[in-house]
């Protein structure tokens, strides 16, 4: 890991009155609640760290929204267990960020808070669900968003905006204090400009320690029956040009078709948050309001539909996958685009089925690791004058060898 990150180097207190400034002035959407706490202690890995906090999770003193008009009434009595290991290890915290409702979207637009535009090109979306914590982190307010990743909500705005963005194994870091959106897929993780800063944070927020690792013995496959179709023409032809990169810098890639994805896609997958988040959300709050963004209302609404039994078989199905798929890849590393698309256009989004159907395609890919329990990376790169992300997708638990592996990809695609 780099022994000094950038931010380390800089002038602290300057850096938090600029920070302060710029949240008080938020003309972006970045921040659902605009408070700076700067920290009181003088030691710890995050120690001159500004990190921003996604609206899901519970500030002590602060309302937690989860991003809709319908709920944070009442200030939280606490931190979220994430939150007070990131002030523990020295943290200074950046408000809460903006976010799609509920965390309901893979393309970050709230109509209630606004939506934050995509720092490299206005016209564009930030992508979701964790939207303003990206552009938190891209725009140098922050140096690490603490956001969630339930199908790719970390992933996803940190390829469109240039960052890395890593899902951790679900079960390594608490869930205590964060909204929930689907309680079987939901993980809590760091967005940042680099592999070490994430790898820092993750260390901070699952309580572990750095270790050696032996890369050489994962295999990095890309699969060729899954997540390579349906690509931006940018998109294939950047995501090659990064593989062949790749390969011609000492990494073994193998390219096969994989059995276990045709199983996989046969998965009805939207039933884990459509059922679970109606669970948690219908005790809570009035499910029919007209407060609620029409489109997350729907998909919620479709959960309804469902019964315990087919549920219960999708679970089962599931737990079938897992076993399959750490049986047969414990060592493997799967490569693909982080998104098929190149970041949409604002104005893509006019029609209801133009948001379903670009919201599933930025999804797709993603959502693999949160199914299958596996943690995941996506690495920023550029073609083309595009910005892009590579996905690295691994097992459960295999977290540390997948950051350490990614380090050494990123060193190759910043030459």
């Amino acid at each position: 890991m780099t022994d000094t990150l950038p931010w380390q180097l800089r002038d602290y207190n300057t850096y938090l009155e600029t920070v302060r400034n710029a949240a008080q002035a938020d003309e972006e959407h970045i921040l659902i609640a605009p408070f700076v706490e700067p920290t009181s202690l003088s030691e710890g890995v995050l120690v001159g760290a500004v990190v921003s906090v996604k609206a899901t999770f519970d500030v002590q003193g602060y309302a937690t929204t989860a991003g809709t008009k319908l709920l944070g009434q009442v200030p939280a009595e606490q931190d979220a267990d994430a939150v007070a290991r990131l002030k523990a290890a020295g943290a200074s915290i950046l408000g809460h960020t903006n976010m799609t409702e509920l965390a309901y979207s893979g393309v970050g637009l709230n109509p209630h808070y606004g939506t934050p535009r995509n720092p490299l090109n206005a016209e564009r979306i930030p992508g979701g669900s964790t939207s303003g914590g990206a552009v938190s982190v891209a725009m140098g307010l922050a140096d690490i968003a603490l956001g969630t990743d339930t199908g790719g909500s970390l992933r996803i705005p940190a390829a469109f905006c240039g960052l890395v963005g890593f899902k951790p194994t679900q079960q390594s870091v608490p869930r205590k204090g964060c909204a929930p959106l689907s309680d079987s897929l939901d993980s809590v993780g760091p967005i940042a400009e680099d592999v070490a800063t994430c790898r820092l944070a993750w260390q901070v927020l699952s309580d572990s320690q750095n270790t050696d690792i032996n890369v050489q013995a994962m295999t990095l496959i890309v699969p060729e029956n899954f997540g390579v179709d349906q690509l931006d023409d940018s998109i294939k032809h950047g995501f090659e040009s990064v593989i062949a990169q790749i390969k011609a810098n000492g990494f073994n890639v193998e390219q096969m078709s994989i059995d276990a994805f045709e199983d996989y896609k046969q998965l009805p997958v939207w039933q884990f948050s459509a059922i679970e988040s109606r669970r948690h959300y219908g005790q809570l709050l009035d499910l029919e309001s007209e407060q609620l963004d029409p489109r997350v209302r729907k998909r919620i609404a479709r959960g309804a539909s469902v019964s315990d039994q087919e549920f219960a078989d999708t679970c089962w199905r599931r737990q079938q996958l897992i076993s399959q798929f750490r049986k047969q890849f414990d060592n493997t590393v799967f490569l693909l685009p982080t998104v098929a698309c190149r970041a949409p256009k604002f104005s893509d989004f006019a029609m209801d089925e133009d948001f379903d159907r670009i919201n599933l395609l930025c999804l797709r890919n993603t959502t693999f690791a949160n199914v299958i329990d596996g943690c995941s990376i996506s690495l920023p790169f550029s073609y083309q004058d595009e910005p892009m992300g590579l996905l690295l997708t691994a097992m459960n638990g295999q977290d540390t060898a997948l950051l350490a592996l990614a380090e050494q990809i990123e060193s190759v695609l910043r030459r």
